[in-house]
């Protein structure tokens, strides 16, 4: 089993930033892609970011330019950057990740963060 811990999340100003961080545990094997998503009240979630083994990233078109994804395969950690932020990235922000282990496929999902932006 693989566990997703998210920290960092948190109440800031519109204009701020904020970094969370995700942090994968357990039978990890072949880590490939990971990713933030988020789901605001009422709403879908939704991607935000992610990042593949190899470093490649792709974001939503609604936060390019203020958000950054970084990982550190040592660490089997991913991280978001989040700046210039406005209220409607509050959002419980999910991290997601998976691989590959003894041969088998798993795909797991973090408790989520809160992240709120006050106008």
């Amino acid at each position: 089993q693989v566990q997703l811990v998210e920290s960092g999340g948190g109440l800031v100003q519109a204009g701020g930033f904020l970094r969370i961080t995700c942090a994968a545990s357990g039978s990890i094997g072949r880590l490939n892609a990971m990713a933030w998503y988020r789901q605001a009240p009422g709403k879908q979630r939704e991607l935000v970011a992610a990042i593949t083994s190899g470093g490649s990233t792709n974001y939503a078109d609604s936060v390019k330019g203020r958000f950054t994804i970084s990982r550190d395969n040592a660490k089997s950690t991913v991280y978001l950057q989040m700046n210039s932020l406005k209220p409607e990235d509050t959002a419980v922000y999910y991290c997601n990740a998976d691989g590959y282990y003894s041969g088998g496929y798993w795909n797991d999902w973090g408790q989520g963060t809160q992240v709120t932006v006050s106008s």
